[in-house]
Formats: C-alpha cells, structure tokens, sequence
C-alpha cells in the first residue's frame, strides 16, 4: 500500500490534472455509472465543526476509494487549516488498500476543478472580470482553475477580514497576468462576469440586486444544511445547475430556498454531468444568470486520487516502493 503525504500530493497534483479527473467524474455521473451516496455527517457542535464521510465507485473507471473530511470554520484562528482530509483508495477486484494519500490539498484542486469545468459550459466565453467573495485557500484553485478557460483580465476580491483579502491580491500577482482589487464590500465584487463565492456563511453574502443579466455564479461555500451564500430570490430567476442532485437538496446552495419554499427541486435545471453528456444544454443566451451549486462529490476525490496515484507509481516515490 501507498502513502502519500500532503507535500508530495501537492507536488504531483496539477490544475490540469484535477480538471481532467475532475471532467471525467462528472461525464460518468453523467451516463448514470457511478455509486455514490450523499455525504454522512458527524455534527460538532461543541467544536463548531463537523466530520464527513465520502465513499464512491466511478464504474466507467472502475475506480473506488472514500474520503474521511473535516469543517472547521475557526481553525485558521489556531494555525490549522478549515477543511482537511485524508483520502483511501481501494481496488475494486479485491477490496485491497492501494493507496492512503493526504487529500487536503487534494480537496482544493478538485473542487476548483470543478469550478472550471462548469463555468466552461455556463458562463459567456469571453468572461473577462472575476468577482471573488471569500478569500482563502479556495478561492486561490477556483481561480486556477478559470484561468485555463477564460481570458481573465481583472480580479476583484472582497473578504471579511480585510488583511486576508490583500493577501489573496499579492498572491495573485504569483500565478496570473491580470490586475487584482481588493474591495470594500462584497457588491463591489458582484460587478464581474463570473462571481465566486467561497465562504462557510449561515446567511447570504450576496443580494439578489446585486447580479445583473448575463453574471455565471460558482457557488461553493454552501456544503452543509442550513449554510447560504446567495439571497433566496435569486435563484428563482437563475438557471441553477448542481453537481448532484440528492447531495445539494440536503446540504447545497439550494438547501436553504428549497426550505423556506422559495424554489422546488423542479426548479433545478441540471446536474452538470447532465450538461457535459449533452443530455441538455448549458448557456443558452448573454443575458441569463447561471449558478453553479458546488457541494463536493467523491468520485471528484476518487478520480483525482487516482490520477495522483498513478502519478506516484510512475515517479521516485513508486520506484521507492518497489524496492522497498
């Protein structure tokens, strides 16, 4: 069996790589040739976390593995990232551990993944100004991830602790040829093409004035019951496409309208595997307001780890293994 540590994860993994997995995945998904049951949940209250479990069979691929994850909102307070993970790949025939890997930086990489490969498909082409709201490790993916598909020319970011924001705008500067603002207020940021929302909010972020004709949203701070980032109203007058459908209505960006009434699940018009099979369309015209309702699916994990694990198998860390 496999181990792999979170530096060398990190340092096998590409963009690249987790979008490729990541369009896989959902294509599978897609073609109804997948297992995966909605995330199992410990709530934390005590801690103000929770614990998950994602287990998943990509049968196109025959790939099968589960990963164990955290939410912390608070402990970046104490030096230790919100969301870790650790994530166990088995072989179908067998049953038998082929690999135990880090998957926190895992996490980040496929859910940024899969920020691309639904903007790809709902967003104008020629998108040029990206509106970030929430500025931690995961806005930085999800802006990798756009990058490949976009011309982006302009950031804008906005987050509640100021210092994090400008820190999030230097970054930046490592990675992209663009300008990069760090605004005052989170309405600022919805003055883009392509909104990202990437915050642990229990209560909108984003008011449904603020979204003009034609804005692609990728909303992933909302994975649990009960969080929201986007003002109810207006998913009602947004062409909503989720990752899957059992997971979101529980612990989605829909969770909280569906709840209160304000849309039913008939409201939502795809999953995007629904979208990359051609089963149905994505952007239809310039002036529609498209979201994207990112919960985080295991096959993401599955198919990403895989592609880190032949990686490894392939490099000195799998040569190493051999011999030993």
């Amino acid at each position: 069996m496999l181990w792999l540590t979170e530096e060398e994860v990190r340092s096998l993994l590409t963009i690249d790589d987790a979008i490729a997995a990541v369009q896989r995945a959902f294509l599978d998904h897609g073609n109804g040739r997948t297992q995966m049951p909605p995330k199992s949940y410990l709530y934390l209250p005590k801690h103000n976390g929770d614990l998950r479990c994602m287990p998943a069979y990509l049968e196109g691929q025959d790939l099968a593995g589960v990963k164990i994850v955290n939410v912390h909102p608070g402990n970046p307070q104490i030096g230790l990232p919100s969301v870790m993970a650790l994530l166990i790949l088995n072989s179908p025939q067998t049953g038998e551990p082929l690999a135990v890997m880090g998957a926190t930086y895992l996490t980040s990489m496929r859910t940024g993944a899969a920020g691309a490969v639904a903007a790809r498909h709902l967003a104008r082409q020629d998108s040029r100004v990206v509106g970030m709201i929430g500025a931690g490790t995961q806005a930085r993916t999800q802006l990798q991830g756009l990058s490949r598909y976009f011309p982006i020319e302009q950031v804008m970011v906005f987050d509640s602790f100021e210092d994090q924001a400008l820190a999030f705008k230097d970054d930046v500067s490592g990675f992209m040829k663009c300008s990069c603002i760090a605004v005052s207020g989170p309405e600022e940021a919805c003055e883009c093409d392509i909104l990202v929302t990437t915050t642990p909010s229990r209560r909108p972020v984003v008011r449904d004035e603020w979204i003009q004709p034609g804005t692609h949203i990728n909303a992933i701070g909302a994975d649990a019951a009960g969080k929201q980032e986007l003002e109810s109203t207006l998913l009602k007058r947004a062409k909503i496409v989720v990752d899957d459908i059992a997971q979101a209505v529980h612990s989605g960006e829909v969770n909280v309208p569906l709840s209160e009434g304000i849309i039913r699940e008939k409201d939502i018009y795809a999953e995007i595997g629904e979208i990359l099979t051609g089963k149905k369309t994505g952007r239809t015209s310039n002036d529609e307001i498209t979201i994207f309702d990112s919960t985080g699916l295991g096959i993401q994990d599955v198919a990403a780890g895989h592609a880190v694990y032949e990686k490894a198998l392939r490099s000195n860390i799998g040569r190493r293994m051999r011999l030993a």
